[in-house]
């Protein structure tokens, strides 16, 4: 029994591989910055989970009318999802990168507006602090 050829991806198709994999991994730090989990998303954008998992691997391309939908359910313009593209190293985040990553996952967790609004308040007082422990606020808002 003889073998079928296998396809060879020309320039083209792996060029376009890289692009959707570029995608996927956009639309999953966007997802992960607002807090959401891929179940949340799918619903989001009326896939099931499974697709929105191959989305954001790359495995299955997104449409154009989809990739519309992510865009509006993600807060942002499609063109998003494409910056970077030109960038030939891969992004490796700064450890405060990583810091500012957790805090916001973190923050959009909290169960309160007002725990929210606190630290929100605290982070601006620390902020406009000069270094100096006497600058800060004796007491921090009521909850």
């Amino acid at each position: 029994m003889t073998a079928l050829p296998e396809k060879q991806a020309g320039p083209g198709r792996s060029r376009a591989q890289d692009i959707d994999r570029h995608v996927g991994a956009r639309m999953r730090e966007r997802r992960i910055m607002l807090g959401l989990t891929q179940q949340q998303m799918a619903e989001l954008i009326g896939v099931t989970y499974q697709q929105a998992h191959k989305y954001e691997k790359g495995i299955n391309r997104i449409a154009a009318g989809r990739l519309y939908t992510i865009a509006h359910a993600l807060g942002v313009d499609v063109t998003f999802f494409f910056e970077g593209m030109d960038d030939n190293r891969d992004f490796k985040p700064t450890p405060q990168q990583r810091m500012l990553l957790e805090l916001a996952r973190n923050f959009i967790s909290l169960p309160s507006r007002k725990h929210q609004e606190a630290l929100c308040s605290l982070a601006r007082a620390l902020a406009s602090a000069n270094d100096d422990p006497e600058d800060l606020p004796l007491v921090l808002p009521k909850l």
